[in-house]
């Protein structure tokens, strides 16, 4: 007698080398980010090499900073005997939920050397609002 084989036990074995495969692109494809914060700011780095100025697209939304854009690079070299070409072409996005404290009105942005820097300025403490009274001898 030959026992049959479920088609659904036996195709997610042959699928489980890819299973979170997506997962694993984008996490590569995703550039690498620090932050960190001192007393009076947040900040945001993202390595960003190859990325233009024009490419990069920061929002602040509901308390979230978002930071998307695309590589778009090629390289071309040639010889007497010999050509290369390479290309690297990529869209990413980062997100980054602010503080309690974060000021989200002032977020300042600034690439240099293919480094972005996200600046988040963060909120005075509210002062209390103590103030004396009087008592009136009735």
């Amino acid at each position: 007698m030959v026992e049959k084989t479920d088609a659904s036990t036996a195709w997610p074995a042959l699928f489980d080398p890819f299973r979170g495969f997506g997962t694993r692109l984008s996490d590569w494809l995703r550039p690498a980010s620090d932050a960190s914060s001192d007393d009076r700011t947040y900040h945001i780095t993202l390595e960003l090499p190859g990325v233009a100025e024009d490419d990069i697209h920061l929002t602040v939304e509901n308390g979230t900073v978002s930071i998307r854009g695309e590589k778009k690079a090629e390289r071309e070299d040639k010889g007497k005997d010999w050509y290369f070409s390479e290309r690297q072409f990529g869209s990413f996005q980062r997100s980054f939920r602010m503080p309690a404290d974060a000021d989200d009105k002032a977020v300042a942005a600034d690439l240099r050397d293919g480094v972005l820097t996200v600046t988040i300025p963060r909120k005075a403490p509210p002062r209390p609002d103590t103030r004396r009274v009087p008592v009136r001898k009735a």
